[in-house]
């Protein structure tokens, strides 16, 4: 009896050590509500009572500075979890990730490596690796990495960025092949169905872009960029009340989508409601400024409705974006011809010709340019131009070119005296033959849609629509839309 009281006051005096990671669980649940000033006071509870070597709470201190954008003192303090606990992969990949954030790609790859050697069979840190390596335009070394990452988990998002380089490369049935293996393994994936869709597209495959898309909207029916390239085949189809009933489903998802505000602009466009395919297009344009195609678009409007002076402003905004794409030319000369700025006109005229000589468009619309100032020998001249470049693409079997072209071409012929119709020899015959050229002007001033096929990806995935049009008057012309594709670019998370 006499030991018992010993024994309890040698148990009072055994001292209470600090837990190091006792609360970390209080840590995570902070974190994942959000609540980073109770995530932040416990922080600096814990490393006080741990001096400084509490892991986890150093770690979490880091995730939340990267989401303030405080990026170097996240990579701070992820060095030093890294130096608490150096067999830590996961402190590494933070590492090398702060410094890819911080543009410092080889410093990233150097970590990367390091974190392999203890984890040998990551496949995000091969993935992450080709990302840094892509940065920094080594493009086979990225695609190498890419295809590590793949052969050790189908993720998808190792097959999007090997594509994407395919597809920068302007190798596009590569990107295809690749991009059909990974729906092979990710077959929900309304991302990879989406893409293989579009390049589908671009290739005129549409049978199967027509299904590649139907399949992304059957495991996504909200999927936007889905939605966007099946529009834009309907719309290629002239069935502009069926694509602005999905444009509807599209708006609920993305109403901030600048392109699919233009593309819903282009389908009243095509339905001869000018005025609210300006109120569309001029929202487009307040959500992507810079974007040119929009821009190029209400150009296009404006001609339609004979505002040749706000026409020929929009165009000349779009030209300072894209100063090397011919048709934003071809227009501006539309527009300067009907402003009676004959030389300008002619000056733009010739530019587009230097950037797309084959333009059979712009042939055409020269042509009866020079025609209606009198030079019959220059009109002569791009006439035979455009019969030149207009068979050809007769030949190659394409069918999205207007079939106007070759009724113009056919009136303005006899009157330049080209073709198997021989030249008027009086005078009553010789006014008919000035009425058909009028005829011909009315006609003609039709531009060519733009074609995305040689450009970059961009970070969006969608399609934009661009339509042909008559811009002296009413025409059949008006009617007829064509398409400028804008697919995705960026795959990265």
């Amino acid at each position: 009896m006499s030991n018992k009281p010993e024994v309890k006051q040698s148990q009072d005096k055994v001292p209470k050590l600090p837990s190091l990671e006792g609360l970390n669980w209080l840590l995570h649940l902070y974190y994942v509500r959000k609540d980073f000033k109770a995530c932040k006071d416990l922080i600096k509870e814990q490393m006080t009572l741990t001096n400084g070597m509490c892991e986890y709470a150093l770690y979490v201190h880091a995730l939340i500075m990267r989401q303030e954008g405080r990026i170097q003192e996240s990579l701070e303090l992820f060095q030093s979890c890294s130096v608490l606990n150096p067999a830590n992969v996961l402190n590494l990949k933070q590492v090398a990730r702060s410094l890819f954030l911080l543009g410092r790609h080889k410093a990233a790859i150097d970590v990367f490596n390091e974190s392999l050697k203890t984890s040998p069979s990551d496949w995000e840190i091969k993935h992450n690796i080709g990302i840094c390596y892509w940065h920094l335009k080594q493009n086979e070394k990225a695609k190498q990495y890419f295809k590590e990452a793949v052969n050790l988990s189908k993720n998808e998002v190792s097959f999007l960025m090997m594509a994407k380089i395919f597809i920068k490369e302007n190798n596009i049935d590569a990107a295809i092949e690749i991009l059909a293996k990974a729906a092979e393994y990710n077959p929900e994936s309304s991302e990879i169905l989406t893409i293989l869709g579009l390049l589908f597209m671009k290739q005129r495959q549409f049978q199967k872009s027509f299904e590649a898309l139907g399949n992304a909207l059957t495991y996504n029916p909200t999927h936007y960029k889905a939605i966007l390239a099946v529009c834009n085949m309907i719309q290629i189809h002239n069935d502009h009340d069926v694509a602005l009933n999905k444009y509807r489903i599209a708006a609920d998802t993305a109403p901030e989508s600048s392109r699919l505000w233009n593309n819903i602009g282009m389908c009243f466009f095509g339905k001869k409601k000018f005025v609210a395919a300006i109120s569309c297009l001029k929202r487009a344009t307040y959500l992507s400024p810079f974007e040119w195609k929009i821009l190029y678009n209400l150009g296009l409007v404006h001609l339609a409705m004979q505002q040749y002076a706000s026409a020929f402003r929009y165009l000349n905004s779009a030209v300072n974006f894209k100063p090397k794409e011919p048709t934003i030319y071809s227009l501006m000369a539309v527009a300067l011809t009907y402003l009676d700025d004959a030389v300008n006109a002619k000056q733009a005229y010739e530019h587009s010709l230097s950037l797309d000589g084959e333009n059979v468009y712009t042939n055409l619309n020269y042509a009866v340019f020079l025609y209606n100032q009198g030079d019959r020998q220059g009109a002569a001249s791009k006439l035979i131009e455009f019969r030149k470049n207009f068979d050809s693409i007769l030949q190659g079997k394409r069918r999205d070119i207007d079939p106007e072209l070759q009724e113009i071409s056919s009136k303005l012929g006899p009157i330049l005296n080209i073709g198997e119709i021989s030249r008027p020899k009086n005078k009553e015959v010789e006014s008919n033959f000035q009425s058909n050229a009028d005829v011909a002007q009315k006609y003609s001033n039709v531009s060519k849609p733009v074609d995305d096929s040689g450009e970059n990806y961009r970070r969006e995935s969608t399609v934009a629509s661009v339509s042909n049009v008559g811009f002296n008057g009413p025409s059949r012309s008006e009617s007829r839309a064509s398409t400028a594709n804008l697919m995705r670019r960026d795959f990265e998370n």
